[in-house]
């Protein structure tokens, strides 16, 4: 009698750790987006002076995405008027060609 109470008590924790341990985790990736020597960066960690410019050269521009580079040059993803433009500038908000950013 006693070891049929111990088969069954050995049975119930193997079934029930085999149940417990069957889990999956879900796994979360991280991404992150290094492009032609550009990383993405969040848009409030961008310099204030480049907020500024932007808002002021394109008071109707909606900002998507920011980048930056080594050189600390950005790339700015925005949106005037349901157009995708692109566009470049240091970390004083001086706009430059995007031939010149390395």
């Amino acid at each position: 009698m006693k070891n049929l109470i111990l088969a069954v008590a050995i049975l119930t924790g193997v079934s029930t750790y085999a149940t417990v341990n069957n889990t999956v985790s879900p796994i979360t990736p991280v991404h992150t987006v290094v492009e032609n020597g550009f990383q993405e960066v969040s848009l409030d960690k961008l310099p204030t002076a480049i907020v500024d410019a932007l808002k002021s050269s394109f008071p109707s521009a909606t900002l998507s995405k920011a980048y930056v580079n080594g050189k600390e040059q950005y790339k700015l993803e925005i949106s005037v008027e349901n157009e995708a433009k692109t566009l470049y500038s240091d970390k004083d908000g001086n706009w430059l060609d995007a031939k010149d950013v390395k």
